[in-house]
Order: structure tokens, then sequence, then C-alpha cells
């Protein structure tokens, strides 16, 4: 509730002012009385009407209180905010070749690493919808475009390497797949954020081709190269004779084809990244949060209600019950 003529509020000190002034007068014309006269009252039992006698003049300051408040205009505001969202419909196509397993980024190994930063960059999203496709060999989609992100965080975690599809890394097909997932959305801005720690060595659609499909949909793709590239140790699991499980490690030439990234971005208005470490892969994807905002337009509408009208209407009931009172019941002398 505000008050929308506050200044009238001023008035409660005067109207204070008089009832103090109004009890010491009232005081100063009772409060001696003869001794013979105090003697008497003594005797004579208080009743119900010598407890009420100040009644009516407190009603009557009740009922001013009110009109004063009448006067101040309190009103009751009901706001509301109309939001026009622009979301922004996101395809991610996260590599999951064997070769996501060399643990040279926190907190485990690249994969880990990723689908950690993936999460975090969902959780700052509003209201754009997201899918998730994943690749070695060749593609399949996890989620497709959705604004649940519990479910789609929820897939993310259950997303590992797998021995039962193909092997290597095909980035068209992956590229193909995550653009087709976008063909049929509205949303102005589409986007894939394609992550990958290897170059394109197998599939049945090239990179190229899935480029030219992606230029033709007005799709930005964001490219991240992940890992660092040389010599590196492959963890490869197998179980002893005692059924425990044994890691040992498998010498593997890692390397990303930058060319190749740069390009898929460049040529579709997107950008690429070069991530070898934790810290690094998440500012890319801090960056990627930043360029693509989704937009959102507030209207807010503010509606006010007079509230006065009850103020004023138990004020003149409280003041002319008080004076009802004073003039009747309650009238000295009677």
């Amino acid at each position: 509730m505000i008050w929308q003529s506050w200044w009238f509020l001023s008035f409660l000190v005067f109207l204070l002012a008089a009832a103090i002034l109004h009890v010491i007068r009232r005081k100063q014309r009772y409060g001696a009385l003869p001794l013979s006269t105090l003697s008497i009252a003594k005797e004579v039992s208080r009743s119900p009407r010598t407890y009420l006698k100040s009644l009516p003049e407190i009603l009557k300051y009740i009922g001013l209180i009110l009109a004063v408040l009448a006067l101040a205009r309190p009103q009751k505001t009901d706001e509301k905010i109309q939001r026009n969202v622009e979301g922004i419909d996101i395809m991610m196509a996260l590599d999951i070749s064997h070769s996501m397993l060399i643990e040279d980024m926190k907190p485990e190994n690249r994969l880990e690493s990723a689908k950690k930063t993936i999460r975090e960059f969902i959780e700052k999203r509003i209201s754009d919808r997201i899918g998730l496709v994943v690749f070695s060999g060749e593609s399949y989609t996890r989620v497709p475009l959705t604004l649940d992100y519990k479910i789609l965080k929820q897939n993310l975690k259950e997303v590992e390497t797998s021995t039962n599809i193909k092997m290597g890394t095909a980035i068209g097909v992956a590229l193909g797949n995550a653009v087709s997932r976008l063909n049929e959305s509205t949303a102005k801005s589409r986007v894939v954020i394609l992550l990958t720690d290897g170059e394109n060595n197998t599939g049945l659609i090239d990179p190229q081709t899935a480029l030219k499909i992606a230029k033709g949909y007005g799709v930005r793709i964001y490219t991240i190269g992940v890992g660092r590239d040389g010599q590196a140790q492959l963890p490869i699991y197998s179980t002893d004779v005692f059924g425990r499980k044994v890691k040992r490690y498998q010498p593997i030439h890692s390397k990303v084809n930058v060319d190749l990234l740069e390009q898929l971005a460049k040529e579709t208005g997107g950008k690429f990244y070069r991530a070898t470490n934790t810290n690094s892969l998440e500012g890319v994807f801090t960056d990627i949060d930043q360029l693509e905002k989704t937009k959102i337009e507030e209207n807010k509408y503010t509606k006010y209600t007079e509230l006065f009208y009850s103020f004023l209407f138990w004020g003149f009931i409280f003041y002319i019950l008080g004076i009802f009172l004073q003039t009747t019941i309650l009238r000295r002398g009677v």
C-alpha cells in the first residue's frame, strides 16, 4: 500500500498534540477535589459509566485519524510485468570418442571436464531450448531441443564413451545431425556448439557438406578443440583373474584439426576456440554465454486501487458514534 498524498499524514502530529493537550486540561479541571468531597468519593463505588467516560473522545479521535488517513489517499498497487523473451535454440555436439578419456584435464579427463562445463553453461541459460548430440564414428541425438534442463543435465551426466557405436571421429555426421535438429526451429538465433579433440576421419557426411547445410539454414557454429596435441596416454580398462578392474595406459597421438574447426566457425558467423585445460574450457563457454544472450524485454504495468473510501467511511462512523454516546448514554450529568 502507498500513500499518494502522504504529506497529509503530518496532520496526525497535530491530532496527537490536541489529544495530549485535552488530557492535560481535563486533569487540571477535575484533578483537584476538596478533602471532604474526596472522602465521600471513596465511599462511592465506581459505576461502569465511570470507566467509559473517555470513550466518546477516543472514538472521535479515531474518526479524525481515519479521516486524515483518507486525505492521504491510500492506494493498493497491483504491479504486472509482461516479459517478451526471444530465446535461442542451441544444439550441443559432444565428441565421445575414446581419446576423450585422456587424462590431461580436470576433474578426471577431457570428457568429464566437458560434461562439467556444459552443465554449468546450461545452468546459466534462461529460456533457451537446448539439445544434445553425441558422436564418435557415428552420431545420435541424446536429447532433442528442450526447455527441460533437468532431463538434459541428467542425460548429460550419463554420457560416456561406448564400444556399441562405430569408432572414429565423424565431425561431418555430428554437425549434420545437429543442424537437422535446428532446421524446423523458428528461433531467430540458431546455434551449434561442436566440441571435439580430434579430426574428421570417418562418416557418410563430410564436414564441407555439413557446412553448406548449416549455412543454408543460417545456423552459427561455435567450434571448440579440446586437449593438447601430441603424444598422450589413453587409459585402457580390463578385468584381472580376480574380477578386479585394472587400468593401464596405451600411447596415442592426439591432434585437433584446427583449420577445419576455424573454417566451420568463420563461414557461419561463429567462433573457434582452443581449450587445452579445464580453466580455458570454462572461459570458452563463458564467452559463448555472453555472445549468445537471450533477449528479454520487460514492460511493467501498475494498477492503482483507491482505498480512501473505507478510511473515510469508518472515520465517519467512529466520529458520529462518539458524538452519539457523548450526548446520550455517556452524557455528563445524566
